[in-house]
């Protein structure tokens, strides 16, 4: 019997909701925008290779001889703006001097000292015309940390920003001999100035590989002194020109960025980002949460970058309101975007509501990692989450990457006693994240740090699912769940064991987090004398409205918010979980890198002795509430 065909009437609506079904469950739409934004992204490297024009100069330089955009506006900074042109002419001048003044040519490394400023972009930008490589220097840095990173960079030139000049001390410079350290003052950039626009010719910029350095990125050296990631020119310009199609940034866009160029961050996913689109870049010399939002709304910006605990910084702070009229300027502004990595679930969505942002793009990667995750939300389906895909994106591109069981004991991921493979974890369960590497030449997919094998080969492991494999080891612990959508779980180190259970910093801090008195948390395990294992410690920064005040006129918690916050913890978490001590920060800032990411070493090492913790008050939970009995205030 051949079945009768539906009529049109009823035909069109059944085909429109099955494509809409398995558009939902397969989140196909979702994964055309991923592969629309990476096929273009990954041509375009290939072609501009072939061409020999791969170096990042030749995009500035492509816009600024163009007709359809040598005007356009293509940095701002303070109050001071730059055309494409103007830029481009202004790099060919610090170019030749240089290499006429200062004898840099094709293959040097030069170290750049400097926070964001216009300054920093162009002898960036010059360096690569000249065939340099810059080394990105933390401009925070001083003393052993310092002389480490610039040691690393083996180079014989520093360029220092007059602001930060004072890091460089006298016991720098010895340590530092047959190293040339030059500030450059304003009236050495006249001198730069001078010079001839005279454009380096083709061969000083020839690039050999696409896997070649493009700078040097330093890791954040949380637990030891930093190390230098090499970045390739394939990283910088693919992952530039991914994101810019992944977010819809175009010509007209303006990014803002409060983050550090010295972090790659803000060079790829921002500068790198921006001069793919051919848009405009806005920074500020380095992050204010009073300032943010005067500076979106002074450059025009419409999509801001954030890294870490920027946006819980940004929420914490007080409504801002026009003098003149009264109007809240939460909302004034004309940003679509916040772009960015660390945002987490007890902001997130709090920081769309107040600022009135449309759209949320949040990744998970590393600046020497081989591979990223993405999660464009405009809702809550994906609140939280670091990436999500659908079924189409994890066949082409799923096999790359694993969760596997992690050893906490050994910080290892964990071996199966009988075939000695890694084990994948279950959906839902945590496991450490890897990336595939090509088992014969894993450099094409990452180079490692500069000067250190030791440290390079510690990220690479072998014969993890089948003899002769190789995978780049995150560190990181994820979750992935049943509808393909990936959650930060925690640090491998940060994660503490207690009663005979795991804990993850970053679930607990989660849950913290969300009590209204807490504006930041932290959390870490701390060590408790004849106990094994450690127990949870929640440095929080409280909400000086809430606050009372002690003896000696200083404030601290009191008795309501105390038994509030022990209610609100037991509710939340499971027993095993409970952070056993509370510690309030005094000054109200926690330990953070120069990219608002927390640090939890110091904290871990204070623990809770009353002798090391400093003005900081620490309690204890007992019962419903958390007692003043480890410490007392001053």
């Amino acid at each position: 019997m051949i079945p009768l065909p539906l009529p049109p009437s009823l035909a069109v609506p059944a085909i429109t909701a099955l494509a809409a079904y398995v558009n939902a469950k397969h989140l196909v739409s979702y994964d055309l925008n991923l592969l629309g934004a990476i096929v273009p992204a990954l041509l375009s490297s290939l072609w501009q290779s072939k061409r020999g024009r791969l170096n990042v100069f030749y995009r500035l330089e492509d816009l600024a001889l163009s007709k359809s955009s040598a005007a356009r506006v293509f940095l701002k900074f303070e109050d001071r703006s730059y055309t494409y042109a103007q830029a481009y002419d202004t790099v060919l001048r610090y170019a030749n001097w240089l290499r006429d003044r200062r004898g840099v040519k094709k293959g040097d490394m030069v170290a750049l000292d400097f926070q964001n400023t216009d300054t920093f972009v162009f002898l960036m930008l010059a360096l690569w015309a000249l065939g340099a490589t810059p080394a990105l220097i933390n401009y925070n840095l001083t003393g052993k940390p310092l002389v480490h990173c610039i040691k690393k960079a083996q180079t014989r030139l520093v360029f220092v920003d007059p602001t930060v000049a004072g890091n460089v001390t006298d016991d720098v410079r010895a340590e530092l001999d047959g190293v040339s350290f030059e500030v450059v003052t304003p009236e050495l950039e006249v001198q730069m100035l001078s010079q001839e626009a005279a454009r380096p010719p083709d061969e000083v910029r020839e690039i050999a590989s696409s896997n070649d350095m493009a700078a040097l990125v330093y890791t954040s050296g949380t637990t030891g002194l930093p190390k230098g990631a090499i970045v390739s020119w394939a990283k910088v310009v693919i992952v530039g020109g991914f994101t810019s199609r992944w977010v819809g940034t175009t010509s007209k866009d303006v990014f803002y960025t409060a983050m550090p160029l010295y972090h790659s961050t803000a060079l790829i996913l921002g500068f790198s980002h921006t001069l793919s689109a051919g848009g405009t870049f806005a920074m500020s010399r380095k992050f204010s949460t009073h300032r943010f939002w005067d500076d979106v709304r002074k450059h025009e910006a419409n999509i801001i970058q954030y890294v870490g605990e920027t946006c819980r910084y940004l929420l914490s702070a007080p409504v801002r309101t026009d003098p003149a009229t009264g109007e809240n300027l939460d909302r004034r502004h004309k940003v679509r975007v916040a772009f960015g990595n660390g945002l987490r679930p007890d902001v997130w969505s709090r920081f769309k509501d107040r600022f009135g942002i449309e759209t949320i793009a949040e990744f998970y990667g590393a600046t020497e990692g081989s591979f990223a995750t993405w999660n464009l939300s405009r809702n809550d389906y994906s609140k939280g989450a670091v990436g999500r895909s659908g079924t189409l994106y994890s066949l082409l591109l799923g096999w790359g990457l694993a969760l596997v069981e992690v050893d906490h004991d050994t910080e290892l991921p964990l071996r199966d006693p009988k075939t000695g493979f890694c084990r994948r974890v279950a959906p839902g369960e945590p496991g450490e994240l890897l990336f595939k590497l090509p088992a014969s030449n894993v450099e094409s997919r990452f180079q490692g740090y500069y000067g250190d094998k030791e440290a390079t080969n510690k990220k690479i492991m072998r014969d993890v699912f089948k003899k002769g494999d190789a995978w780049f080891r995150t560190g990181d612990v994820l979750r992935w769940d049943t509808e393909n959508r990936v959650y930060f779980a925690d640090r491998i180190g940060d994660t503490f064991r207690w009663k005979s259970e795991n804990v993850a910093t970053a679930e607990v801090a989660q849950v913290v987090g969300e009590h209204p008195a807490v504006r930041e948390v932290n959390v870490y395990g701390v060590e408790v004398p004849r106990h094994e294992g450690r127990a949870g410690c929640a440095a929080v920064v409280l909400d000086e409205a809430i606050l009372g005040r002690g003896e000696d006129g200083s404030l601290i918690p009191t008795e309501d918010t105390l038994k509030s916050l022990a209610q609100f913890v037991r509710k939340g978490l499971p027993r095993y979980a409970l952070p056993l001590f509370l510690r309030v920060v005094r000054d109200g800032a926690q330990h953070t890198t120069g990219t608002n990411k927390q640090q939890k070493h110091a904290l871990r090492t204070e623990g809770i002795d009353p002798t090391r913790t400093g003005k900081d008050a620490v309690f204890w939970l007992q019962g419903e509430s958390f007692e003043f009995e480890v410490q007392r205030y001053p």
